[in-house]
């Protein structure tokens, strides 16, 4: 290739020469530099994962909630007499059998009541049948015309007087053996005893403040707890039908089965919740009243629901979404809609199909459409508590709860 020059005064070459030959030298050397970086820079290795796999199965339809456990009757125990504790025929938290004898008051003021009022019976019975007879006699007396009737008439009146002092006295006798009755404290229903507020050798009166013990009925219990009222039409079509409730007390895993027997006839408009009322058998007396306890209020079943393990789900801007690994090892995420939770799993209305594997741990690792390596694959139902991070447990309702 032949190229002109011209030479003036010195040997020097023309500058768009010059211009050409400098932009072929810097795009060569930018192409062997990008391809340098690019050789050097290394590849990320695969993130490791553990996945699960999406089900459909049929899952109940619940709301959950703390409940507080209630005795099924109680009673304080109190006086009806005044009088002296004599005995106390039980102990401190003693099983109760209704009508079993749990005071005795000292009888002998009673007694002596009692006696008395016999002692007046006695006497106006005997004053009456007198004057049953000279009534008798002062009636025919004045059939004959022997007195007059003013006089007869005076002592039928007399009769009458004494039948009607019988009868008041016989009323005193009864009050009196009811007095005495008193005395004897009895249990009226099956229950628990409390702790004795009065010991033997108190004083006591008629009614009088303390109780002398409280009686809790807890065979069977109440549990007591509240829904919120966008709930409430809810629970009222399925309550016809005989609502089953769980209760889980603190610290056990295994929940006591009771059933929906109240729904109260308002909402409380500060809290915008009803309250609902469960009965329990409680035979093993494992609920005790004034505890709290975790409440499940099954209230029907959803049929084939899509459900995930609910460690798979993240949030992000857009929404929930879940890492889908592909069959070529890749992950990448996808958004989905939920429909509320059931033990470890989350009900899905849209974005997986049933047989779709997603991560459950390690998703921080993961980069979208990344290479994963999957560490192990669990059972929907085992995923709770495993993994790579184990700290995030989650429970909940379907459907939302309280």
């Amino acid at each position: 290739m032949l190229v002109e020059t011209q030479f003036t005064g010195r040997n020097t070459l023309k500058v768009p020469f010059i211009a050409i030959l400098l932009t072929i030298s810097l795009a060569a050397l930018s192409g062997c530099s990008k391809q340098d970086a690019q050789a050097a820079a290394p590849q990320r290795p695969p993130a490791p994962v553990v996945v699960s796999t999406v089900e459909q199965r049929d899952v109940p339809i619940q709301i959950t909630a703390i409940g507080n456990v209630e005795a099924y009757q109680t009673v304080q125990i109190r006086s009806q007499v005044n009088g002296q504790i004599e005995s106390i025929h039980f102990k401190e938290g003693d099983d109760i059998r209704k009508g079993q004898l749990l005071y005795t008051l000292d009888k002998r003021p009673f007694q002596a009541a009692l006696e008395q009022a016999m002692g007046n019976l006695k006497r106006d019975e005997a004053q009456a049948a007198n004057a049953k007879v000279q009534a008798a006699r002062y009636t025919d007396l004045e059939k004959q015309g022997v007195i007059s009737r003013e006089q007869a008439d005076l002592q039928r009146t007399a009769e009458g007087a004494n039948s009607a002092a019988v009868y008041a006295d016989q009323a005193a006798v009864q009050a009196a053996k009811v007095q005495l009755q008193y005395t004897d404290i009895y249990s009226p229903l099956d229950a628990r005893a409390g702790a004795l507020m009065i010991n033997v050798g108190n004083l006591v009166k008629a009614n009088d403040t303390p109780y002398l013990v409280q009686l809790n009925q807890i065979t069977p219990i109440y549990v007591t707890f509240t829904v919120p009222e966008a709930r409430l039409s809810e629970v009222r079509q399925f309550a016809a039908h005989g609502l089953k409730v769980l209760a889980y007390p603190k610290g056990q895993s295994s929940a006591a089965e009771g059933t929906l027997t109240f729904i109260d006839n308002g909402v409380d408009p500060q809290t915008g919740t009803v309250k609902l009322k469960a009965t329990f058998h409680n035979k093993d007396k494992r609920l005790w009243p004034g505890e709290f306890v975790n409440v499940v209020l099954n209230l029907s079943t959803m049929n084939n629901a899509v459900t995930v393990p609910t460690k798979a789900i993240q949030s992000g801007q857009q929404g929930d979404y879940v890492f889908v690994v592909a069959q070529d090892g890749t992950a990448d995420p996808r958004q989905v809609a939920t429909a509320g939770t059931y033990r470890n799993l989350t009900l899905v209305k849209s974005g997986l199909k049933p047989g779709e594997t997603v991560v459950v741990d390690g998703q921080l690792r993961v980069a979208p459409k990344g290479k994963v390596t999957v560490q192990s694959s669990l059972p929907p139902d085992q995923v709770v508590g495993s993994g790579l991070n184990s700290s995030d447990t989650a429970t909940g309702t379907v459907g939302g709860g309280q």
